[in-house]
This record gives structure tokens, C-alpha cells and sequence, in this order.
């Protein structure tokens, strides 16, 4: 049996995101990875993976000062994931909310702000800014299920608000019925007073108002 290089024997270690960190959502974790690779020096950044929950760390034997850095660091991101800020597309995976909906929570304050982040975007010069949320936070919401009565608030809201504005717009119709009945009432009495007034002329020339 030939003798293996040791060159090639890889140097491994596994991280698992526990629930408390995922929250049971996938870009979640996948923000984690990001998160550690964002931390690692571009030499290192494709050495970690992510499957599942599992995130694991594989370099050649010959490169163990590396591999031991780049470990100090994913080790130190675990740790601290729990406490890492939601960003808005976590959020809106970890709730299974829509984008619009997390726009007019935010700016209702249902869903509370924990401050804003901003990033360059890969590749460009542009840099866009957004509000991230506490973690905590977000758990909260999730474990109460309070979105789904968010919905059913908004929903009936909605249908009341459809309600009164039907029902103004059959108010608007009638006083238009009631205003264009006066009106033709009223012209019809000018025509009706023009008439008997031209009847009391008619009989003033034959004289006999004299």
C-alpha cells in the first residue's frame, strides 16, 4: 500500500449553529458563514463551508499556522452568533414575512429598530445602508407568533376601511342625487313664476288691472 503524502492529509474542524442562532432558518446560518469569511483574510475565506447547521473548516496539513488562525476566528463568530443582528433578509426568513411587510412593521414600530448597518456592495463602489434587528428581539416575535395576528389586525383594518369608503361613496352619490333634484325643483319654479308672471302682463295690456 503506497504511503499517503502528507501533504494531502486535511486539517478539519466542524462547527454546529445551535437553534438559539438559527432560529430555524437557513440564510440565518448562511449569514454566520458570511460573517466568519467577512473576518478571514481572502486566502482563507473558501476553506469554510456550510451544510446544513454544520459549518466546517478544511485546509492541507502544510498550511496549520492558517488553519489554526482562520479557526481562532470562526471559533470566536460561533460564539458570538447569538448575539449577531438580524439583517433584513434574515428576518424575513426567520418570520416567513414579505419584504413589504417589514418595511411597514419597521416604520410602525412593531418591529423595533437595533440600529443600521452599511456595507459596500461585492464588486462596486456603491454602498447601501440598512437597519439590522436584535436578535433577541426577533426570537420573541417568532415564539409568540404575533405576526400572524399583525395580519389579521391589517386585514380587518383593510376591510373597514374598504367598508367606510363604500359607504362614503354612497353618501357622495346620494347628496349628488339630492343636490341635482333641489336643483332642477328650484328651476323648475323660476320657469313656473316666469310663466305666471308673463300671464299677470298679459292681462295688465288689455287693461284690466286699470
Amino acid at each position: 500500500m503506497p504511503k499517503q503524502d502528507k501533504s494531502d492529509i486535511k486539517l478539519v474542524r466542524t462547527w454546529t449553529l445551535p437553534a438559539t442562532v438559527t432560529m430555524g432558518s437557513a440564510v440565518r446560518a448562511k449569514g454566520v458563514l458570511q460573517e466568519i469569511q467577512a473576518r478571514l483574510p481572502t486566502i482563507s475565506k473558501k476553506s469554510i463551508s456550510l451544510e446544513g447547521v454544520d459549518l466546517t473548516l478544511a485546509m492541507a496539513a502544510s498550511e496549520k499556522t492558517t488553519f489554526n488562525a482562520a479557526a481562532a476566528i470562526a471559533s470566536k463568530v460561533v460564539a458570538e452568533a447569538v448575539a449577531l443582528p438580524v439583517i433584513p433578509r434574515e428576518i424575513e426568513d426567520v418570520l416567513a414575512i414579505k419584504t413589504s411587510e417589514r418595511h411597514r412593521w419597521l416604520a410602525d414600530g412593531r418591529l423595533p429598530s437595533a440600529g443600521t448597518r452599511t456595507v459596500r456592495l461585492n464588486g462596486r463602489a456603491r454602498q447601501i445602508t440598512f437597519h439590522v434587528f436584535d436578535p433577541r428581539v426577533v426570537e420573541e416575535l417568532l415564539d409568540t407568533g404575533v405576526v400572524e395576528e399583525w395580519r389579521v389586525e391589517e386585514a380587518e383594518a383593510k376591510a373597514e376601511k374598504k367598508q367606510q369608503a363604500a359607504y362614503q361613496a354612497k353618501l357622495t352619490r346620494s347628496l349628488k342625487k339630492q343636490s341635482a333634484k333641489r336643483s332642477k325643483r328650484a328651476k323648475d319654479s323660476s320657469e313656473d313664476s316666469t310663466l305666471k308672471l308673463g300671464g299677470w302682463e298679459e292681462f295688465d295690456i288689455d287693461g284690466l288691472l286699470h
